[in-house]
């Protein structure tokens, strides 16, 4: 069993979660905070019935270092599109 630092943020259309430190992109969505949660667990895991490949799956258990946030920081950005 690994601990993992997860952030769920609300939207108006459900609710989306991923970990802070790992390498790559993990994320989990559902209509509640409960049913993000368990999708981002199990995308991380091998758990199978995950809505997309499991991360371990696709790049390997060791891509899942633990490199820990000394600080978390939300902002805004102006970006040309």
């Amino acid at each position: 069993m690994k601990q993992f630092k997860i952030v769920i943020e609300k939207h108006a259309d459900g609710y989306m979660a991923y970990p802070l430190g790992v390498v790559g992109a993990i994320v989990g969505q559902g209509d509640t905070y409960e049913e993000a949660l368990a999708d981002v667990k199990s995308a991380i895991s091998l758990q199978e019935g995950c809505a997309n490949a499991c991360y371990i799956d696709v790049f390997g258990k060791e891509m899942l270092e633990d490199i820990p946030a000394i600080e978390v920081f939300i902002t805004k950005a102006g970006v040309a599109v």
